[in-house]
C-alpha cells in the first residue's frame, strides 16, 4: 500500500514528465464523482479503542486519497443509533459493543476534519427506516423503540420505523436536521432500505396502519409508494432548508422494475428484486420531481450476469435517471473475481469502469467498499491511481442548487521560502457562505502550450490551502501556472495566471 502513496506523491513532483503522451490523455473527465462507502454495520470498528479506530480510518482514507477518491459516504446511523454525538439517539453498539455507551469521542466530527483535510467530500450516510438489525439483542433506554414501540413493526428479525406513520417522517427529518446543522457535512446519503426486503411467505405487518392512515388509497402498494415518496420530499426539503449547499443523495437497489412484469413504467431486461414493486421506492419519480441531488444505483452485478447484466443496467440508468447527477455503485470484489467476457486474461474492473465513463448521463462511480480499496483487492486501488484516476477531478456540477461561481483568487505570486519555492494567493472576497471559496485548483502549462483549463491532465492539485509548493528543479524551464477558486458546490471562478521558471 505504501507504493500507492509514494508513487502518487512522486507523480506530482515530476511535472516535466507529466505532459508525456498517455493513452488516457483527453479521456478523463474534468468533473467526476469518485466516492466510496465506509460502513459500520459490518462491525469493522466494534470494540476498537478510539486510537485503533482512528488508525484504521486513517489508513483507509490515505489509500482512498492516493487512489483518487474525492467523496466518502460514512455510515453514521445504522439502526436508529449514532456514530456521532446525537441529541436524540443512543451511541451505536458498532462502536463499543454496547448500545448507548459513550465511546469518548465523536467519529463524525473527526471524519469531517480528516476528509476535508484530504480535500474529500464527506456525506453522512444514514439508514432512515431500519431501527434494529437482527444482531442487536439489547437496546439502550433512550432508543426510539423503547420510547415509542407503537411506531414500529417487526419483520424477519428486524424492527422498522413504520413508513405509513407521518410522525416517523417528522422524527427522522429531525435527526437529519440535527446532523446537518451541527456538522460541516457535504451531503446526507441514504441507501436502499425503505420498506424491508421481502421474505417469501412473510407479509409486511402494516395492514392496521393502512386502514387507519390510507390517505384515500385503496391499493396498499400505491399507498406504500406514496409514503416513501412523501418521506423523500420531506427529507430533501429538510436538508436544503437547513443548509442550502448540502447535497441529498440516494443509493437505491440496482433494478428499478423488471420489464417482463409489465405496467406502464420503464423497466429493464432483468429478473430480480425491484425498487418500484418490492421496496416501494419510486426512484425515477423522485428524480423527475427534483427531490434528490444525486442517485447512485447499486449496479453490483457482472457484465453478462444472467438475470441482471451490468451493461444493460448501466445503459438503462443512464437513459432514464440522468435528470439529476447519476453515479454508478461498483462492487470491487465482484468486479475483480469476474473475468472480462471479451478478454479472459483480465478481470472486469476496466470494462465496467469504461462502460460507466462512456455511457451518456453518468458522471462517476462510488465503490463498495472502502476496506476493499484499502486492501487493494485484485489490484483495484492501484489501477484507479495509475489509470482511471490518474488525474484529479472536480465534483460534478449541481446547477439546480447553485451555479454562481466565486470570485477569482487574489495576489497570485511565486515566492521563495526556507523549504522551497511556493505559489501563494489570497482568498477572494465573498458576501455569502455559498459564494465563499472553499478550495482552489492549480493548473500547469508548459511554455508555448495553449492555456485550456478544461483539460484535466493540467490539474496538479485541488487544495483547500492558499499555497502550493512548486516542483523547482534548475530554474531553466518556463511554465504558466493557473489558479482558480471553487465554492462549496465546486463552481469554478475565472482563472489567474502567473509565469514561473522551474
Amino acid at each position: 500500500m505504501q507504493k500507492i502513496l509514494s508513487s502518487f506523491l512522486l507523480f506530482l513532483c515530476f511535472i516535466a514528465g507529466h505532459f508525456s503522451a498517455s493513452a488516457q490523455l483527453g479521456s478523463t473527465p474534468k468533473r467526476e464523482f469518485r466516492g466510496t462507502w465506509i460502513q459500520c454495520i459490518n462491525g469493522q470498528f466494534q470494540g476498537l479503542s478510539p486510537q485503533q479506530m482512528q488508525q484504521r480510518l486513517t489508513h483507509q482514507l490515505n489509500i482512498c486519497q492516493a487512489a483518487g477518491i474525492n467523496a466518502v459516504m460514512f455510515q453514521v446511523r445504522g439502526e436508529a443509533d449514532a456514530l456521532y454525538s446525537s441529541l436524540y439517539e443512543p451511541w451505536s453498539r458498532f462502536l463499543t459493543g454496547t448500545q448507548g455507551k459513550d465511546p469518548g469521542w465523536d467519529p463524525l466530527a473527526w471524519m469531517v476534519k480528516e476528509c476535508h483535510k484530504r480535500n474529500m467530500e464527506i456525506h453522512a450516510w444514514i439508514n432512515p427506516f431500519r431501527a434494529k438489525t437482527k444482531g442487536t439483542s439489547v437496546l439502550a433506554a433512550n432508543h426510539p423503540i423503547k420510547l415509542h414501540p407503537d411506531r414500529f413493526f417487526e419483520y424477519d428479525g428486524l424492527y422498522i420505523f413504520d413508513p405509513g406513520l407521518e410522525v416517523n417522517h417528522r422524527y427522522i427529518c429531525m435527526v437529519v436536521q440535527d446532523i446537518v446543522s451541527r456538522y460541516d457535512v457535504d451531503g446526507i446519503h441514504i441507501d436502499d432500505y425503505f420498506y424491508p426486503y421481502p421474505v417469501a411467505g412473510l407479509p409486511i405487518p402494516d395492514q392496521k396502519t393502512f386502514s387507519e392512515n390510507s390517505n384515500g388509497f385503496r391499493d396498499i402498494n400505491e399507498w406504500r409508494r406514496y409514503n416513501v415518496n412523501s418521506f423523500i420530499e420531506r427529507i430533501y426539503e429538510t436538508v436544503h432548508s437547513t443548509k442550502a449547499w448540502v447535497k441529498f443523495g440516494v443509493s437505491p437497489f440496482g433494478i428499478y422494475h423488471n420489464v417482463q412484469n409489465g405496467g406502464n413504467i420503464p423497466g429493464s431486461d432483468t429478473r430480480g428484486l425491484q425498487n418500484y414493486d418490492d421496496l416501494y421506492a419510486d426512484v425515477l419519480f423522485w428524480i423527475n420531481k427534483g427531490w434528490v441531488d444525486y442517485t447512485i444505483p447499486q449496479v453490483y452485478w457482472e457484465i453478462g450476469h444472467a438475470t441482471a447484466d451490468y451493461e444493460r443496467l448501466v445503459k438503462w440508468w443512464g437513459h432514464y435517471a440522468s435528470g439529476r447527477p447519476l453515479f454508478i455503485g461498483q462492487d470491487i470484489e465482484r468486479s475483480v473475481k469476474a473475468r472480462d467476457v471479451k478478454n479472459n486474461s483480465r478481470n472486469q474492473q476496466a470494462p465496467k469502469l469504461d462502460l460507466a465513463r462512456t455511457t451518456r448521463g453518468i458522471d462517476g462511480n462510488c465503490f463498495w467498499y472502502s476496506a476493499a480499496l484499502a486492501d487493494n483487492v485484485g489490484n483495484y486501488a492501484y489501477e484507479l491511481q495509475e489509470d482511471y484516476h490518474l488525474f484529479p477531478a472536480l465534483q460534478p456540477a449541481m446547477p439546480h442548487i447553485d451555479d454562481k461561481a466565486p470570485e477569482k483568487p487574489r495576489k497570485v505570486k511565486a515566492l521563495w521560502m526556507p523549504d522551497g519555492y511556493y505559489l501563494f494567493w489570497t482568498e477572494p472576497k465573498a458576501k455569502t457562505e455559498m459564494d465563499r471559496a472553499r478550495q482552489y485548483v492549480v493548473y500547469c502549462f508548459a511554455k508555448g502550450e495553449k492555456i485550456d483549463i478544461s483539460k484535466t491532465e493540467h490539474i496538479l492539485a485541488i487544495t483547500n490551502k492558499t499555497m502550493f509548493k512548486l516542483p523547482y528543479q534548475n530554474g531553466r524551464q518556463k511554465f504558466t501556472y493557473v489558479v482558480t477558486a471553487l465554492d462549496r458546490l465546486q463552481n469554478e471562478s475565472k482563472m489567474v495566471k502567473t509565469k514561473v521558471k522551474l
